[in-house]
């Protein structure tokens, strides 16, 4: 009963058809958060692009600033020369043959994979497994590299991948509950700042059709587009 006079207490301050400013909304977003456990902050993206057109995707990378507030289980698909190099960068685990055999009996516990181009051969027989997942290595998300120990750092640190779906939207985590609100906004201005830099040229009209933010329970909440820096 406590905790319904409480949501309802913090609903009272909320107002679905307002948007917020940005500095507004990561600070609302905190206080309508009544999850148990330190729940992410999460941002749906509406684009005005047409995904099923190739020169209409967007996707990319970027470094959050603050991280997304998780550690990253990070595996190394690599040949024995770069072993070292990864573990040392900070990966979870590292191999190959054995490891590419641990993931066709089923083992998927992991968020990222870092591999190699002269190793993708062997690697894509994974895509059954791990294209539903969103585990396949990429080079546009700086996932197949030379540069392992690189990019094992950078996923630890932060880095993120992010693309366009069927419905035009953005899906991806800012962060945590648990943040400052400081923290969240930095975020979010350094995604949506990438995102518009890579505006496909052939998307015509607005781009930036409307962005939301909510904790992983919690309301959607609107933000005003003008109020963020970098579009």
């Amino acid at each position: 009963m406590a905790l319904t006079k409480k949501y309802k207490e913090a609903l009272s301050k909320y107002d679905g058809n307002k948007a917020y400013t940005l500095e507004e909304a990561c600070a609302l977003v905190k206080e309508l958060s009544f999850e148990k456990f330190d729940a992410s902050v999460d941002i749906d993206v509406r684009l005005g692009v047409d995904p099923r057109k190739a020169d209409q995707m967007v996707r990319g990378v970027v470094s959050l600033p603050h991280g997304v507030g998780k550690e990253v289980r990070v595996l190394a698909l690599v040949t024995p020369d770069k072993e070292e190099e990864a573990k040392a960068a900070g990966a979870d685990y590292v191999g190959l043959d054995d490891m590419i055999k641990k993931i066709e009996g089923g083992w998927t516990d992991i968020d990222v994979i870092i591999t190699m181009p002269t190793v993708m051969a062997k690697v894509g027989r994974l895509g059954r497994v791990l294209g539903p997942r969103g585990l396949m290595p990429n080079p546009k998300a700086g996932t197949v590299t030379l540069e392992v120990g690189k990019a094992v750092q950078e996923v630890k640190a932060g880095k993120i991948d992010f693309k366009v779906d069927k419905t035009g939207i953005i899906h991806t985590s800012t962060g945590k509950v648990s943040f400052e609100a400081n923290m969240l906004k930095e975020n979010i201005e350094e995604l949506v700042g990438t995102i518009n830099r890579l505006k496909p040229s052939a998307a015509k009209g607005t781009y930036f059709k409307s962005i939301t933010i909510s904790s992983t329970m919690g309301p959607g909440i609107n933000v005003d587009k003008g109020s963020i820096q970098g579009i």
